[in-house]
């Protein structure tokens, strides 16, 4: 099949739905030979920073001379974005492809009476088969959901389970309590591993700490106190660790932590022989981007799009308003699955506005509708209202919003990339 064609036979599988467990994605990785058994794993584990932690460990690792793989989700602009090689998306080629090799095993699965496997679970197969094809010498790895369970943890060949901030999310399949969640989440410790988690609340930390014992593999924790913020703005920081000064192009409070988990994680794998040079992470660190967290896509008014789609994501939102945006007025454009705890998020955020947009990510069975969503707000802020449409909701922000005043797009990262989109088009009529 060409590549369309592989995109309608991912759509087609949605109506599959999702299922966690590992024993539809072992039988159909058995059948493709068990390509993930020949490449070497980061694995990336938690509830918020996992791209952002995979995208400065990558970057450096390619400044490093290494052929990388990276695989993540959801992304933000295009599809083939979730499968990357150097930081660069897989051809449309290549993709089309290992699709075609899963097709024919998926449809052997189906034939002996098997449950056809989820897209999730197909997309991953197929991330493996690329990695694999274009002998990738380590793959940054994203669980989908969880840890445990989640079709990523196939992998038998982890060299580092990372685990970011772990927090409340998708209770429904994780768990009711944060030392559930850990649980799941610390599925992806592996014997033989080395864990590089970053200072977890105790109840999480005691779970991690744990199964690490289990499974006798050593936990390096990266603690974003040791790290000294030197400058910050919404434009990119610096900070002081372990005594070498780091400058990143990313903005966000959080994104020290995020930071200094992967400069754990470079550290750990130099330990392990991989060479790595100060002038690679130095280089490395500084030009990394991963959008949707904290960028900034105009300056007069700032424009900035944000994923924060749950409680903690909302929490490290709402330190950077305070950090970066004191004493501004802020207008919002927020859209929300309604799967999440979007009155809490609403609770968290909503007092910073001046002025709140809904919108709702199109054609997406997940989203939230815009009206729903601005009676949840409206609970925290009156000035609130529903809109139509993405392009409504960016054209009435730029309207309202003075040369000096802040617009924020966040919520669920669905949206984000359309969002983007729209103000680039803007920007280029503006241009005119």
């Amino acid at each position: 099949m060409n590549y369309k064609e592989s995109r309608l036979y991912i759509e087609h599988a949605q109506k599959y739905g999702s299922v966690l467990g590992l024993n539809n994605m072992e039988t159909m990785m058995e059948r493709l030979g068990n390509p993930q058994d020949e490449l070497q794993f980061i694995h990336v584990a938690g509830t918020n920073g996992k791209g952002s932690v995979l995208a400065y460990v990558s970057t450096v690792l390619k400044e490093a001379g290494y052929q990388v793989g990276r695989y993540v989700s959801p992304t933000l602009f295009s599809y083939l974005e979730r499968i990357e090689i150097n930081g660069e998306p897989v051809s449309e080629e290549i993709f089309a492809a290992q699709m075609t090799k899963v097709a024919s095993v998926v449809a052997s699965m189906v034939k002996d009476g098997l449950a056809h496997p989820t897209p999730f679970e197909i997309e991953t197969a197929v991330a493996f088969l690329c990695f694999k094809e274009l002998k990738c010498q380590i793959v940054a790895l994203e669980t989908g959901m969880g840890g445990l369970l989640d079709a990523t943890n196939l992998i038998t060949t982890t060299q580092i389970a990372v685990l970011t901030s772990i927090s409340m999310d998708h209770m429904g399949f994780l768990g009711s309590t944060l030392a559930e969640i850990a649980r799941n989440k610390a599925g992806i410790i592996k014997p033989g591993c080395h864990v590089v988690t970053t200072r977890q609340k105790p109840e999480a930390m005691t779970v991690v700490q744990g199964t690490a014992r289990r499974f006798k593999v050593p936990v390096h924790v990266a603690d974003k106190e040791d790290a000294r913020v030197e400058e910050s703005s919404c434009f990119g920081q610096k900070f002081l660790y372990e005594d070498e000064e780091y400058e990143i192009s990313m903005a966000g409070v959080y994104q020290i932590e995020n930071a200094v988990i992967a400069l754990k994680v470079l550290e750990v794998l130099k330990d392990l022989g991989y060479e790595i040079s100060k002038d690679a992470v130095h280089k490395g660190m500084k030009e990394t981007v991963w959008g949707g967290r904290f960028s900034i896509l105009d300056k007069s008014p700032v424009f900035v799009i944000d994923g924060a789609h749950n409680p903690d994501a909302a929490m490290k939102l709402e330190a950077s308003i305070q950090e970066y945006f004191a004493g501004k007025t802020i207008y919002y454009i927020m859209g929300m699955f309604k799967d999440k705890d979007y009155d809490r998020v609403a609770q968290i955020t909503a007092p910073y506005a001046k002025e709140i947009l809904t919108v709702a990510t199109p054609k997406n069975e997940r989203a939230l509708p815009a009206e729903e969503l601005a009676k949840t707000v409206r609970k925290y802020n009156s000035h609130v209202t529903s809109m139509q449409s993405l392009q409504d909701a960016v054209e009435v922000a730029y309207k309202k919003a003075k040369p000096e005043d802040v617009i924020i797009a966040f919520g669920s990262l669905s949206f984000l990339g359309e969002i983007s989109e729209l103000v680039k088009k803007r920007q280029k009529t503006e241009e005119k």
